[in-house]
């Protein structure tokens, strides 16, 4: 190899370290770049002092503190209107007499999470049909309760199929 072809081949490599760090230099120029924006983002004021910051920082943190509590009372509120919603439902059928089939009568139970709320029956015969709604508090009632409403009643209160 002659003196003008090892020039050539020194010239092609610098020419390759020349693109590489320039590209390294871009790309260090765009991640400061990004770490600046964020910096001005986070402080708002380039000639604030970190005191300044840490007390914009503070009011912040308390304005939160304050939004939350806010919020705490509102999910205690909802909290105790969905424990008075009747939200328990379950639904029992069945054949009230022996000579009728398909289980045309039925008894469902609808309660809040205390076990307040309604039983009603209906009573399927031939020629006629009763319907009846009894009231429950704290998952018992002053009306004595048939077995099937009882069944449809603890199967609310647990929330299993009846």
């Amino acid at each position: 190899m002659n003196a003008p072809e090892v020039w050539s081949l020194v010239a092609v490599a610098a020419a390759v370290m020349a693109v590489i760090a320039l590209v390294l230099a871009l790309r260090a120029h765009r991640d400061v770049s990004v770490l600046r924006r964020r910096h001005r983002a986070m402080v708002l004021d380039e000639h604030a002092d970190a005191a300044d910051l840490l007390f914009g920082l503070t009011e912040a943190i308390e304005a939160e503190r304050a939004r939350i509590s806010i919020l705490e009372e509102s999910l205690s509120t909802l909290r105790g209107g969905v424990q008075q919603s009747l939200q328990h439902v379950a639904v029992v059928r069945y054949d009230a007499f022996g000579d009728m089939g398909g289980r045309m009568s039925f008894s469902a139970a609808i309660v809040d999470d205390r076990g307040d709320g309604m039983v009603f029956s209906s009573i399927h015969a031939r020629s006629e049909s009763r319907t009846y709604a009894k009231g429950v508090v704290g998952g018992k009632s002053d009306v004595t309760l048939s077995p099937e409403e009882r069944h449809a009643l603890d199967a609310a209160r647990s929330g299993r199929a009846a």
